[in-house]
C-alpha cells in the first residue's frame, strides 16, 4: 500500500521544507493545500480571508485537501486546517498524519525570519510571538487528536525525515 502522510502543525512548523523533500526522497507527489487553494482561486490566503472571510476560507481547505488526497503523495496542511473535525477524521481515515510540533517562540522566530505577510494573514492582529501563544493554545489538542505520529520540528529537516522514513517504512530483516 501507498500511504498518503499528511504533515500538521502551525504556521512556521516546517510542514512545506520537510513535506517537499520527504515527497522527493519517497519519489512521491508533494502538494500543499494553501498552495493549491490559491492556485484554483487565483487569490492569495490573504485575499481569500479579507474579501470572502476566514469561514469561506476554511470551506475551501476542506474541499482542497479532500481534492488533492491520493496515493504517493506527501500533503502539507494549513496551520488550520485541524480546526474541522471533519478534516481531523478524514486525514487520520484516509492516510498517516504527522504533526510536527514546535514551542512557540521558535514558531515565531521562525515567521518573523521569513515573513509572508500576503499568504499568512494575521489571525489575532497581535504580535506573533501573542499570536503564535493563543494559536498553540487552542490548537494543541487538536493537532494531537488527529496525528499518528508527533515529531519535534526543531530537528534538522533531514533528521525529522529520517523519523519520518522509519515510521513509515516497512523494516527489512537481514
Amino acid at each position: 500500500m501507498n500511504p498518503i502522510l499528511f504533515i500538521v502543525g502551525a504556521r512556521g512548523a516546517g510542514k512545506t521544507t520537510v513535506g517537499k523533500r520527504l515527497a522527493n526522497e519517497l519519489s512521491y507527489t508533494f502538494i500543499d493545500t494553501d498552495h493549491h487553494i490559491q492556485q484554483i482561486s487565483n487569490m492569495t490566503i490573504a485575499d481569500i480571508v479579507n474579501q470572502q472571510g476566514w469561514q469561506q476560507f476554511r470551506q475551501l481547505e476542506t474541499k482542497a485537501l479532500q481534492q488533492v488526497s491520493q496515493s504517493n503523495r506527501v500533503i502539507s496542511t494549513g496551520g488550520g486546517i485541524i480546526l474541522s473535525a471533519e478534516n481531523r477524521q478524514y486525514m487520520r481515515q484516509n492516510g498517516t498524519v504527522i504533526y510536527l510540533q514546535a514551542s512557540a517562540d521558535i514558531l515565531a522566530e521562525r515567521l518573523m525570519q521569513q515573513p509572508e505577510s500576503t499568504q499568512r494573514p494575521s489571525l489575532t492582529g497581535k504580535s506573533i510571538v501573542e499570536e503564535m501563544e493563543e494559536v498553540l493554545t487552542a490548537r494543541e489538542n487538536l493537532y494531537c487528536e488527529c496525528a499518528d505520529h508527533i515529531i519535534n520540528a526543531q530537528l534538522s529537516p533531514e533528521r525529522i525525515i529520517a523519523c519520518v522514513k522509519e515510521i513509515i517504512l516497512p523494516r527489512r530483516i537481514s
